[in-house]
């Protein structure tokens, strides 16, 4: 444990004085802020609208704070894919371009926490990144008449996390296997993108194929916590991936040592 921690704090701490860990972080913000203000105008004008056609006897149900926040979580969902990648792609491969990938396999620190430490750190931080769009969103909610119901919004806030946890392991992973950050990166990001779209190959087919293909798609899974969906499949899901992802990084890392002695 006391491994964990000191990598989980060297990494955390390198992560808070990277000038391109604040660059990802500003262009996040910003792209965040700027789709939630189009998106809240847009939901504005349409429930304005509503309430006018309801003026003249037609009903027509519209809850205004739900559909800004499955709309904003889906927008972070998608800012996420192009992400994540960024954040995890030097976690293994600069330690092997500078060649200090060595020294951790060979250190009184097990393989397996080193992995955990790298990915602890670069969770929390990711999770640091969601702090601002969570607060604007909820001040933004609290003004809505009737009141919100703010557990489906934190939810969604939490199956973002899961799903940010299971992507950073698998980049781990993939960053481990090379010593060049863009090509992890670029690794990283097709392989999300393919999980983040694989039910799209099931189609409308209702075999046990297409089933599976919606069950491990990224997409499928995150847009159920959007949507005040809980299930235990999902949350099975992204831990598997998780605990699979930091799996196979350290068995990397050891097949690294076997090559080295």
């Amino acid at each position: 444990m006391n491994g964990v921690v000191a990598i989980f704090r060297k990494e955390l701490r390198g992560y808070f004085t990277s000038p391109i860990a604040y660059v990802v972080a500003a262009v996040f913000w910003g792209l965040a802020g700027f789709f939630f203000v189009n998106i809240l105008v847009r939901v504005i004008n349409f429930s304005q609208q509503v309430d006018l056609f309801a003026q003249f006897g037609q009903e027509n149900p519209f809850d205004a704070a739900t559909i800004l926040s499955q709309q904003f979580l889906n927008l972070l969902g998608t800012l996420s894919l192009f992400l994540l990648p960024i954040f995890t792609m030097s976690s293994y491969a600069e330690e092997r371009r500078r060649g200090t990938m060595e020294l951790l396999a060979t250190s009184p620190i097990t393989n397996l926490e080193v992995a955990l430490g790298k990915w602890l750190a670069v969770w929390v931080f990711f999770i640091t990144l969601l702090l601002p769009p969570l607060v604007y969103h909820v001040l933004v909610l609290s003004s809505a008449n009737p009141a919100v119901d703010y557990r489906l919004t934190l939810m969604g806030y939490v199956g973002l996390a899961l799903l940010a946890g299971s992507v950073m392991a698998l980049g781990l992973f993939i960053s481990s296997l090379t010593d060049s950050t863009l090509i992890a990166a670029v690794a990283t990001f097709g392989l999300i993108l393919l999980l983040w779209v694989i039910d799209a190959a099931a189609g409308q087919e209702s075999n046990w194929i297409a089933a599976t293909l919606r069950h491990v798609s990224l997409l499928q899974q995150y847009s159920n916590w959007v949507q005040g969906i809980l299930s235990s499949s999902s949350v099975v899901l992204f831990l598997s991936i998780i605990v699979l992802g930091l799996f196979a990084t350290v068995q990397s890392v050891e097949s690294l040592r076997w090559q080295q002695s």
